[in-house]
């Protein structure tokens, strides 16, 4: 599929979306919506079970459009432009697919911002992640102040966000902020592989515990315990389930169909 921003492959059920915006792959408006445009399709496709997101070029978004802030006029569209970029970012995170951010080079800004909207980060060894809207007098806005927060603690994302300071794949790594560190050639490989990986489990399964996951750390533990059970029990009556027990008992890899 071709489009005028974003482009992506499909393969072995793993789609891989493609930002391409030279030099810079920036977030515009019309980049985004497109963006919005493709998760949507591919959260309908059966044959995609799991997305890897990436840049073209040497590196994966290194912001969004400076000039498309700097003519903003009003509050009012500001909050608008960030609640857009808000609402495609949490559909990308609330998708039932897993979405895999495959990391090279800079990512900075609405690029750090889509990629903590992504399910796993895999980083190469020289990528350099930030969010340096504070060196323009600006604040993260596509959902940068709370997932940062959720992801590395408040006092090491109050540290990143006020001093718009860059860390490196390594430092991004101890923080938790990305799975794995790579080298910067492998990148995509490597994504690739975890893909598939997972790729290849059974879909219901899949999509349960990403459910349990997302769905219940946002609750009391009683309340995710009580998500997890109800899950675990609509999935013991899948063929699925079935197939992978058989498959255990008889010593052998399973084959999944996904009902």
């Amino acid at each position: 599929m071709a489009n005028q921003f974003i482009n992506y492959t499909l393969e072995d059920r793993v789609a891989t979306v493609t930002i391409s915006n030279p030099p810079a792959n920036v977030l515009t408006t019309p980049l985004v919506k497109e963006l919005d445009k493709v998760f949507d399709e591919l959260s309908g496709k059966d044959d995609v079970k799991v997305i890897i997101l990436t840049g073209s070029g040497t590196l994966f978004v290194a912001g969004a459009d400076i000039k498309e802030i700097g003519s903003i006029t009003s509050p009012k569209q500001g909050e608008e432009l960030a609640l857009m970029g808000q609402a495609v970012f949490n559909k990308i995170e609330q998708m039932r697919k897993p979405v895999i951010a495959a990391i090279t080079g800079f990512c900075l800004g609405g690029g750090m911002e889509l990629a903590m909207a992504c399910h796993m980060r895999i980083a190469g060894d020289r990528a350099r992640m930030g969010q340096p809207e504070i060196n323009l007098g600006i604040i993260p806005g596509f959902g940068g102040t709370q997932r940062l927060s959720r992801l590395v603690g408040k006092a090491k994302a109050m540290e990143i966000i006020l001093t718009g300071d860059m860390i490196n794949a390594q430092e991004a790594k101890a923080l938790g902020l990305v799975n794995k560190v790579v080298p910067e050639g492998e990148v995509l490989k490597q994504a690739v592989g975890l893909a598939k990986k997972i790729a290849s489990k059974g879909m219901k399964a899949i999509a349960a515990a990403m459910s349990a996951i997302q769905e219940g750390t946002t609750q009391p533990l009683s309340q995710g315990l009580t998500l997890e059970a109800k899950l675990f029990g609509q999935i013991c009556d899948t063929r699925d389930m079935k197939e992978g027990i058989s498959a255990f008992i008889e010593k052998r890899q399973p084959k999944f169909q996904d009902q």
